[in-house]
């Protein structure tokens, strides 16, 4: 098993790989505080026959053992995928989907199951992280890795992954994914705060999350696998001039 640390706002994030889902093709645990989520990514070997589209599902799980609880009452198991999960999961799938390359056309899954809830409010940007790095250390070709965090305002300085508790008292919060060059996605919530201020919390968030995409290097170059060769799909040229002439 290999674990590395690095300071990741207010606390420490660790990621360890090699001891969980051995079969899959990347997979990572990350902790910071109490919560620990398992993030897992595989893609079959050969693409699907019809397809025009990139086949890739990213599934966000919370449980009610990860924060301790057990199901009751006239349910007494795990129902339907909350509210919650599926927005995380489109949360996760928005900053990976475009770092694959074009014309990868096999079936591609990231899991990310939360197995500790802590009051840390970090589960959504643990998965990006995490799915992140499985995929780099994997043998699929990813051209990432991304890092993602989040930062809030509060009475004029910045806050790097806030609690719950203090998220409700912030006057901005932002949840930021990028590369080690752009940012790729921002989703938040302000009351009224000023373009200066909000151009200043994305240029926080991407210095850190510079940092995460640089610990993903570390890993990849570690532990990684050679990226699989594939042939993207070549559109036949006579279908092209046929489209250009029609349009």
């Amino acid at each position: 098993m290999t674990t590395v640390q690095t300071d990741f706002g207010e606390g420490k994030l660790t990621i360890e790989i090699g001891e969980f889902a051995k079969q899959s093709d990347g997979s990572a645990l990350l902790r910071f505080g109490d919560t620990v989520v398992l993030a897992t990514a595989v893609a079959s070997k050969k693409p699907r026959e019809g397809l025009d589209f990139f086949p890739l599902t990213i599934d966000y799980q919370e449980k009610a053992y990860a924060a301790g609880k057990i199901p009751g009452g006239f349910f007494k198991r795990e129902g339907r995928p909350s509210e919650k999960e599926v927005v995380t999961s489109r949360l996760i799938d928005r900053p990976v989907r475009p770092l694959f390359p074009k014309g990868f056309y096999c079936d591609t899954q990231g899991i990310v199951s939360v197995l500790s809830y802590g009051q840390e409010n970090i589960s959504d940007v643990l998965g990006i992280i995490g799915v992140s790095t499985a995929l780099s250390i994997s043998d699929i070709p990813f051209q990432g890795p991304v890092g993602a965090v989040k930062i809030g305002l509060q009475k004029g300085s910045f806050v790097l992954n806030p609690s719950l508790q203090v998220a409700e008292e912030l006057e901005l919060i932002l949840t930021v994914a990028g590369t080690q060059e752009f940012i790729v996605m921002v989703e938040g919530e302000a009351r009224e705060v000023s373009e200066e201020e909000l151009l200043q919390a994305i240029d926080r968030a991407h210095e850190e999350i510079r940092r995460i995409c640089a610990l993903q290097k570390e890993l990849q170059e570690r532990l990684g696998r050679p990226k699989r060769q594939f042939e993207p799909l070549q559109i036949p040229p006579e279908l092209k001039q046929r489209a250009r002439s029609w349009c």
